[in-house]
């Protein structure tokens, strides 16, 4: 699994909206860091549908958290941003097992054992967390 700029882009984000005081209006942030508008709006649109942002309309419209930092983790803003499960591996199939999870498959128990692993670890991190370790 890679990030890409569509979860780079929403940490980022979202740490900048977390340390505002009030709404923020998209072109300012995509000014601020330096992101294409149209896809940054894109993206904060994905996260206020998720529950992540509230948006505001208006002349001092803009977007803030919708629920405190602390709970807010790294799996759910990748998961909104990238609207799929970050996976560390997608089956090919190859190894003839139907449906990808057959008992015959060498590999899947040591890829589940690894994509708990890395669930885990990114619910574990806080958008809180890396906004104090900046």
């Amino acid at each position: 699994m890679l990030f890409t700029r569509a979860s780079e882009y929403a940490l980022l984000s979202l740490i900048y909206i977390a340390k505002q005081k009030s709404p923020i209006d998209v072109d300012t942030l995509a000014n601020e860091l330096n992101i294409p508008r149209s896809f940054l709006a894109k993206i904060l649109q994905n996260l206020a549908k998720d529950g992540l942002l509230k948006s505001f309309k208006g002349i001092k419209g803009g977007f803030i958290l919708s629920k405190e930092a602390k709970d807010i983790n790294v799996k759910e803003i990748i998961i909104s941003a990238e609207k799929k499960e970050p996976l560390v591996f997608e089956c090919a199939s190859t190894c003839g097992c139907p449906n990808n999870k057959d008992e015959d498959c060498k590999i899947f128990p040591m890829i589940t054992k690894l994509q708990d692993k890395i669930n885990n670890f990114l619910e574990d991190i806080s958008l809180e967390q890396i906004i104090n370790e900046n």
